[in-house]
């Protein structure tokens, strides 16, 4: 059973709890993570979340979500999901958003998460389970940008909230993805 870390207000583990139960409609607070994953060419892999989620089936996001384990180093985490879901390698991994905190809710299902950002230079062709992932597709900066500013987009509310802030944020493979 995957677990994930609880948190009080101010981002310290207070427990955990099965993460089948933990999403509904008043999710408590909780770990998480986000990885941005772009090529060599500055493209960014999106990802379709799986139609069999329970939280946010079928929107397209970031390259990868995830929650650390109890006792999980946050960026060990990122490197197993990547690999597991996507069946990538992160050759580069740098957390550029530590603080980022989001509250989202689609269909009776709360999201509550404390989220650090990462960014990670991808290397391999993209291998889903189709469990966690519907569908990827490359897409420039630019392209996922625009995708954030339209609403009528389908892009997670996460992303949406961490696009403004990773466009400001000084990361050079970022810097080399915005052009």
């Amino acid at each position: 059973m995957e677990q994930v870390v609880l948190l009080d207000d101010d981002g310290n583990p207070v427990g955990v709890a099965d993460k089948a139960t933990v999403h509904g409609e008043s999710t408590p607070r909780h770990l998480a993570f986000s990885c941005y994953g772009l090529d060599d060419s500055g493209r960014l892999l999106v990802t379709r979340r799986s139609r069999s989620k329970a939280a946010f089936p079928l929107v397209w996001t970031n390259t990868c979500c995830g929650h650390p384990a109890p006792g999980e180093d946050i960026a060990a985490a990122v490197h197993r999901r990547l690999s597991d879901e996507l069946g990538i390698r992160a050759t580069e991994l740098r957390l550029v958003l530590p603080d980022f905190s989001y509250r989202a809710s689609q269909d009776g299902v709360e999201e509550n998460e404390l989220c650090p950002v990462f960014v990670a230079r991808i290397t391999g062709e993209p291998d889903p389970r189709p469990d966690e992932v519907e569908d990827v597709r490359w897409w420039s900066w630019e392209r996922f940008r625009a995708a954030a500013d339209d609403p009528g987009s389908g892009l997670s509310p996460w992303a949406r909230l961490q696009v403004p802030l990773l466009d400001a944020a000084d990361d050079p493979l970022l810097a080399a993805a915005r052009g």
